[in-house]
């Protein structure tokens, strides 16, 4: 399986809280919302579905699967059913966390050494979105196989950022970039490989 890394992203490198008002509101953050405008761009639709193909798991931090899934399954419609007929794969530091949505799975304990055993299985792609602590453990180590990243014309200020201080560099390929009629530019990187 590969490793997909799907983000919105501000031109300041926040990935907080993209979609919604109330999705993320840690550490004060008060820019809810902020990709709502380009929500609707059949551009990133079209993009997101190229990279994650037909055959595909979510990958997700427990943050992220405890918000998209009780958002999701309150509102209703056809992402609620797809999201809880896909697996999830849900990492967290805590033995006993709790999984209450359909063909989730907890992957407890280290996050690294899950992934890499799921990287070495048959199947099409591990699809994170937001779980930017995850994306941070993952890249470093090689566990990253394909980074979409949508930025948004914004600059927000404040926020949780995908990249902070790395130790080690990841040189990235560009596959292809793109810009949407919202202004949103739409980057496929891969991690070059020794």
């Amino acid at each position: 399986m590969r490793v997909v890394v799907i983000e919105h992203m501000s031109l300041d490198g926040v990935i907080q809280s993209p979609g919604r008002e109330d999705e993320d509101g840690r550490d004060g953050f008060r820019h809810g919302g902020w990709a709502q405008s380009a929500a609707a761009d059949p551009a990133i639709g079209a993009a997101m579905g190229a990279v994650m193909g037909t055959e595909f798991s979510w990958l997700l931090g427990r943050r992220s699967y405890d918000d998209m899934l009780a958002h999701w399954n309150t509102v209703g419609g056809p992402f609620r059913d797809g999201l809880n007929a896909t697996t999830k794969y849900v990492v967290s530091s805590g033995l006993d966390t709790a999984l209450p949505w359909p063909n989730s799975v907890l992957l407890a304990g280290n996050a690294v050494d899950h992934v890499a055993e799921l990287r070495r299985q048959e199947g099409g792609a591990l699809v994170v979105m937001g779980s930017g602590e995850l994306v941070r453990s993952l890249l470093p180590r090689g566990l990253v196989d394909e980074m979409l990243l949508m930025i948004h014309p914004l600059v927000l200020g404040s926020g949780r950022r995908l990249f902070g201080p790395e130790k080690t560099p990841v040189p990235m390929d560009l596959v292809e970039s793109s810009t949407t009629a919202s202004g949103v530019v739409i980057t496929r990187h891969r991690p070059r490989r020794a």
